[in-house]
Parts: structure tokens; C-alpha cells; sequence
């Protein structure tokens, strides 16, 4: 199974989106973005399973929580920027 990763500005959204997530049935890890994914210096990110970008994207657009990208890792692993 693939993971995708959700990213933010700094660690208060992605806490909010992690909360927001979690009522909503949808397992998303926080960690630091990796360095590849952030151009702007530092920012966090969620990971969740590719099945639950959907949902977790409604829930947040729902809870108005600002995020900066989504990216979504192909099947031969590299990650691409996607725009819902």
C-alpha cells in the first residue's frame, strides 16, 4: 500500500488537521516534511494511506484548515504534487 503525504506551513495546522482527521475516522502520522517535499525551508506533513486522501481532504476543506500541497506517491515510489 502506498502512503501520501498532506503538507503545512508549520506544526499548529497540521495539529488541527491531525485532529480533525483522527474524529473522522482517517489515520494520519505528523512528522517534519521531508526535505525533498519542502521548497520553503521547514513545514510538517500528515501521511495517510492512499485510500484515505479523499476523505481526509473533504474533512479538512469541512474544518476550513488551511494546507499547502498534497502529494501522492506513484507506483514506482517517487512522489507527485497533486492538485484535487
Amino acid at each position: 500500500m502506498r502512503r501520501d503525504f498532506i503538507t503545512f506551513r508549520s506544526i499548529t495546522p497540521a495539529q488541527q488537521a491531525q485532529r480533525v482527521l483522527w474524529r473522522a475516522g482517517v489515520d494520519a502520522v505528523l512528522s517534519r516534511t521531508p526535505r525533498a517535499l519542502e521548497q520553503m525551508g521547514c513545514g510538517y506533513c500528515l501521511r495517510l494511506w492512499t485510500q484515505d486522501v479523499r476523505p481526509a481532504l473533504e474533512a479538512l476543506r469541512t474544518a476550513q484548515v488551511p494546507l499547502r500541497k498534497v502529494y501522492l506517491q506513484a507506483r514506482d515510489g517517487q512522489l507527485e504534487e497533486w492538485n484535487p
